[in-house]
């Protein structure tokens, strides 16, 4: 591009000026001829052409061309320059780029290795942890072990002193229902003997007749109440039998026993009157 340039401007040896006044003119006189063809009017208006007036210099064509050549020179030079310059810049750019992808990979090898670290940290510190809640595991077993037969031991102990209590007080219980029994075997024996003793039958008594008394007695055996529950029939009977009851009364025997005893068999008695042993 720059060689036809350069031909243009040195063309046959005339300056640019010149080619450029002829080419005017001529055109000039191209749009007069093509005003004329085509104006509708008769009259024809000549108009007085623009003069331009070209500056011919008179130049040596070979100082020119050295002229032309030393700019190509120096504009080739320039170009090599600025390639050369564009080629280290690119080289630049590469090495940069290059440092700056090495710098990506240390640091990406880094945080490999810091994660690696960690997770090395974390599964030590995880197994640590874990061997801990084992072993506590196994310490709350141990103690849970220990407490179930220490609690074993002590229900073990307390139902030996439970049934050693109840064997105890079953034991007491049952001697003390013996002595009760007795006592008020004893007591009811007197009671019947004094009233026996005391007891006139009437010539109306037979056999197969039966009085049966409830009485009521005080602690020290005074006699509070005497009550036909059923009777025999015989009238004189049953006063004979209400009769000795008042005879024997009071029974000093009920005196020596034990309140609980006493209210439980003879704060009310019966007593069954039966003429069993008479002959007839």
């Amino acid at each position: 591009m720059h060689s036809a340039l350069n031909n243009l401007i040195i063309y046959n040896g005339y300056p640019l000026s010149v080619v450029v006044a002829l080419t005017f003119h001529t055109l000039i006189f191209i749009v007069i001829i093509y005003l004329q063809q085509s104006s509708d009017s008769d009259v024809l208006e000549l108009v007085q052409p623009t003069i331009i007036k070209a500056l011919i210099i008179d130049e040596n064509p070979q100082v020119v061309n050295r002229q032309n050549l030393e700019r190509q020179r120096i504009e080739q030079q320039r170009q090599r320059e600025l390639e050369q310059e564009r080629q280290r810049q690119a080289e630049a750019e590469r090495l940069e780029q290059e440092r700056q992808q090495q710098e990506v990979e240390r640091a990406r090898q880094e945080e490999e290795q810091r994660q690696a670290a960690l997770r090395e940290r974390e599964e030590l510190e995880r197994q640590q942890a874990e061997q801990r809640r084992r072993e506590q595991e196994q310490r709350e077993e141990e103690l849970r072990r220990q407490a179930e037969r220490a609690e074993q031991e002590r229900q073990r102990q307390r139902e030996l002193e439970r049934q050693q209590a109840q064997a105890a007080a079953e034991a007491a219980a049952a001697e003390a229902a013996r002595n009760e029994f007795e006592l008020v075997q004893s007591a009811t024996g007197l009671i019947q003997q004094v009233v026996q003793e005391n007891w006139s039958r009437p010539p109306s008594a037979r056999n197969g007749m039966r009085t049966i008394l409830q009485i009521r007695m005080l602690p020290t055996g005074e006699l509070l109440e005497v009550t036909i529950t059923q009777s025999s029939g015989d009238p004189a009977f049953d006063r004979s039998a209400e009769t000795a009851v008042y005879r024997a009364a009071p029974f000093s025997e009920l005196q020596s026993l034990p309140i609980n005893v006493f209210n439980s068999n003879f704060r009310s008695l019966s007593l069954i009157f039966e003429p069993d042993d008479l002959l007839n």
